[in-house]
C-alpha cells in the first residue's frame, strides 16, 4: 500500500462550508466500516495522545452518535449528531457538534466513492453560521501552522494506518 499520509485536500467552497477529500488503499465498503464501528473509531478518531472514552454509535436513520476523547491536558472533547441518511457504503448524512463551540452545529455528510481498489473519501461539513464555520477553520490553520499530531488530518493518517492493518490481515 503506497502511504498517502496528509495527502488530503481541504476546501472552502463557500463561509459555511468545509470540504476535504482524502484518498485511501482500501475498498469502499472496508473504508464504510472504519468510519461507522466503533471498535474501528476508537483506533482512529482520537489522536496526539488524547484517549477516547465514549465511543457510541447507534448507525440508523434516526440514531445517534457520541465521540469523547480527554487531551493530555485533562481538557473533555465531546462530538455528538444524529444520523439523517445512510446508504451504505456510499454516503452518511448527520447533524454534528463539538460541543466546545457553543452553536457550532453542522451537517456532515461522508460520501465514498471506489475505482481500481482506491477509495475516495470527501467529509462536507455545512454549518447553519457563519460563527461554527469559522471555529473549523482557525482549528484547520492551527494545525496545519504547527504541524500538530491531532486534529481531522492526523485522524485520517491514523485511519489509513487502521485500514492499512486491516487489509494487511486480509491478506
Amino acid at each position: 500500500m503506497v502511504s498517502r499520509r496528509g495527502t488530503q485536500i481541504v476546501e472552502y467552497p463557500s463561509e459555511l462550508e468545509i470540504v476535504t477529500t482524502r484518498l485511501f488503499d482500501a475498498p469502499r465498503d472496508l473504508v464504510f466500516r472504519v468510519l461507522t464501528e466503533p471498535q474501528y473509531l476508537r483506533c482512529w478518531f482520537a489522536t496526539g495522545g488524547d484517549v477516547m472514552t465514549t465511543c457510541e454509535v447507534d448507525l440508523r436513520v434516526g440514531g445517534t452518535f457520541h465521540h469523547v476523547f480527554v487531551t493530555p491536558e485533562g481538557r473533555e472533547c465531546s462530538f455528538r449528531g444524529q444520523y439523517l441518511e445512510i446508504d451504505r457504503p456510499s454516503h452518511v448524512i448527520s447533524s454534528w457538534l463539538f460541543e466546545g463551540w457553543p452553536n457550532a452545529w453542522a451537517t456532515e455528510t461522508y460520501s465514498l466513492s471506489e475505482s481500481d481498489g482506491l477509495t475516495t473519501l470527501r467529509l462536507s461539513l455545512a454549518f447553519r453560521d457563519v460563527e461554527g464555520a469559522s471555529h473549523m477553520r482557525s482549528a484547520h490553520e492551527r494545525a496545519r501552522v504547527s504541524a500538530e499530531d491531532n486534529g481531522l488530518s492526523a485522524s485520517l493518517d491514523a485511519m489509513e494506518e487502521v485500514l492499512q492493518d486491516v487489509v494487511g490481515g486480509l491478506e
